[in-house]
């Protein structure tokens, strides 16, 4: 199994001033811990307090993701560095392709696309981005930049023409050092639209669970059932349904289910006053016969450093 760290709320003591300094600490101690990935999101403002102390107000600090993962490629040395996940119509696709082949080439095969139909609308009119009229336009958009991916990715130069995009000439030298690609991993559970664009067209697919932990910090995402045990049958339960559907697509489009990996992501605190390391340890275990192999951790207090060394003793070996 593989696990990775997500890096959502840049709002802990000391920010914005210890900012920069406090997430390259994170991010070494994440790369010298063993995680495999650490990941940020594609969001320009904060999401809003009714997501509790995970997500602050949109007035919190946010970063720019690509430039934020770049930054920390020069940091590290094993992670693999993505945006959970990129939304689909924020760049044009040739441009967004561009820039995660210049990450993977510069970072020595450590990009990773991780891309979604978008959703936020306030930063987007906010900061005068153009915003697709129905979210029926979104998914559309978001599958042409699919495609454009892997056009491009196969080195292939011959003009794209979409109903959204037209690229007469998608060079993309040099080429990524990933073979035959970066992973590009797709997020969200929509049975119509999203999973079949995972069957179709993705290396993984990523569900979101909320939070095993009783606790009001984590808002939205926290657990709403008395027990852990009652918890895991919900997420069983749902799991299971997303994973017949992605299943299912495969099928109908002549893919291998076998070959996507599943990924999943939740959110925990780690310590004294949040998980013990075999809490953490029989997550992982659960998750693996619910069927995933890539688990993505929303660490609150992963500022604190210790929380990603004690994952690094005592969760990571145990599960890779």
């Amino acid at each position: 199994m593989r696990i990775g760290l997500h890096v959502g709320n840049f709002q802990w003591p000391g920010s914005p001033a210890n900012l920069s300094e406090k997430l390259v600490e994170i991010a070494q101690m994440a790369d010298a811990a063993g995680f495999y990935s650490l990941t940020v999101m594609d969001h320009l403002f904060q999401l809003g307090e009714q997501y509790g102390e995970i997500h602050g107000p949109w007035t919190d600090p946010m970063l720019e993701g690509y430039s934020t993962i770049a930054y920390l490629a020069a940091k590290t040395q094993y992670l693999k560095l993505g945006l959970l996940v990129t939304c689909g119509f924020l760049r044009p696709p040739g441009l967004l392709i561009k820039t995660v082949s210049t990450l993977d080439v510069l970072s020595g095969g450590r990009a990773m696309l991780g891309i979604g139909a978008g959703w936020f609308e306030e930063e987007v009119l906010g900061l005068g981005i153009p915003l697709p009229e129905t979210w029926r336009e979104r998914f559309e958009r978001l599958e042409e930049t699919l495609q454009i991916a892997h056009h491009m990715w196969k080195g292939n130069t011959e003009p794209f023409r979409g109903k959204y995009y037209q690229l007469a000439n998608p060079i993309n030298m040099p080429r990524p050092v990933s073979r035959p690609h970066p992973l590009i991993i797709i997020g969200g559970s929509g049975e119509k639209k999203t999973l079949r664009l995972v069957a179709q067209y993705a290396d993984a697919g990523n569900l979101v669970v909320g939070s095993p932990c009783a606790d009001e910090s984590f808002g939205v995402m926290a657990r709403k059932e008395e027990s852990y045990a009652e918890w895991l049958d919900h997420i069983r339960q749902y799991t299971r349904r997303k994973l017949n559907v992605l299943q299912q697509h495969c099928e109908a489009c002549g893919r291998s289910y076998g070959e996507i990996e599943k990924s999943v992501v939740t959110y925990i605190k780690v310590g004294a006053d949040g998980m013990s390391s075999g809490e953490v340890l029989q997550l992982c275990h659960d998750f693996a016969e619910l069927g995933f192999q890539y688990v993505i951790f929303v660490i609150l207090n992963c500022h604190d450093i210790e929380p990603l060394a004690m994952l690094g003793r005592s969760v990571i070996p145990a599960v890779g």
